[in-house]
């Protein structure tokens, strides 16, 4: 998600405290699926031409890699979890050693993790980040992008969901070729909307809110004009557009995970959220993200891996 201006926002917490306020190398083919189907970017699948070449038998996944290294964007750095305009990377629901938050890392016992998640990232930031992570050779990468994308100055400046696609691809593409061992654990995009729903309730927020956090979203938070409904809905339905676009393009790797919409789908609350910006998760907040990927990364294997 997107960082404000160090000063700015200080001055701005400052004064609504005082205010009185109170307050979230591999296969020659890079490890993809051999499909019997391809699927369009609406979603629905067209059947393919020619025989099916028969799809290579996937590895078994590994509960319990080794390693593990994340990249992303400031929801995995635990921006603002800790103190604010920081990064609290001990608190990473994918790397961090805070016991309370018990991170992905933690519960799958891996040995060692490193967190090269950049705040204010966005999409096309994730090759360089992936090449990062190349060059630890992790048993694991997890991958949380997506939030900045859509919280662009307007909806008419929203990363298109064409480029979001092929940015996304070529990182996967490059992950399994490169690190052909290496499994790719995919959250979803949390749900924006339901982030505003609840921190525009919090004075504080509301003040932070006007310095530029999330405007796509979090511009005029009390108000529900049919205008500002619309933008909020057309940011929803991107969020959601892009978090099918992660399912498709991981479905065509063998050693690829997607947790099924289910970070988009948990119900954050008041106690989820950052007490500095009431939009980024909290410690409590990354807890419930370690928990939720941890599940996906510990579930039986399927025919389709």
């Amino acid at each position: 998600m997107r960082k404000l201006s160090r000063h700015a926002l200080a001055l701005a917490v400052t004064a609504v405290l005082l205010g009185g306020c109170s307050a979230g190398g591999g296969a020659p083919d890079g490890g993809r699926r051999t499909p019997t189907a391809h699927t369009s970017q609406s979603g629905s699948a067209a059947p393919s031409r020619g025989t099916p070449r028969k799809a290579a038998p996937a590895r078994p996944w590994n509960v319990h890699p080794g390693t593990i290294a994340a990249i992303g964007d400031s929801i995995t750095r635990g921006f603002d979890a800790c103190h604010p305009l920081s990064d609290c990377p001990d608190v990473s629901w994918a790397t961090g050693g805070r016991q309370r938050v018990d991170s992905l890392s933690v519960r799958l016992s891996a040995s060692g993790s490193w967190n090269l998640a950049q705040s204010g990232a966005h999409v096309a930031d994730l090759p360089a980040q992936a090449r990062a992570a190349a060059a630890h050779h992790p048993s694991m990468v997890t991958v949380l992008i997506g939030a900045n994308d859509a919280c662009a100055a307007d909806t008419g400046t929203m990363t298109s969901v064409a480029r979001f696609r092929a940015s996304f691809d070529s990182t996967l593409s490059y992950l399994h070729r490169t690190l052909p061992t290496t499994q790719v654990l995919v959250a979803s995009i949390p749900d924006l909307r339901r982030l505003w729903s609840v921190g525009r309730t919090n004075p504080l927020g509301r003040q932070v809110w006007k310095l530029g956090l999330c405007p796509t979203m979090l511009d005029d938070p009390t108000s529900d004009s049919p205008a500002a409904t619309q933008r909020r809905s057309a940011v929803r339905a991107r969020v959601q557009a892009y978090n099918t676009v992660l399912g498709q393009v991981c479905a065509t790797y063998q050693r690829c995970r997607y947790d099924d919409g289910a970070v988009f789908a948990y119900p954050f609350g008041t106690g989820d959220l950052s007490d500095w910006d009431w939009f980024h998760p909290n410690e409590q907040g990354q807890s419930q993200l370690a928990r939720i990927m941890a599940a996906v990364a510990t579930r039986p294997a399927t025919a389709t891996g």
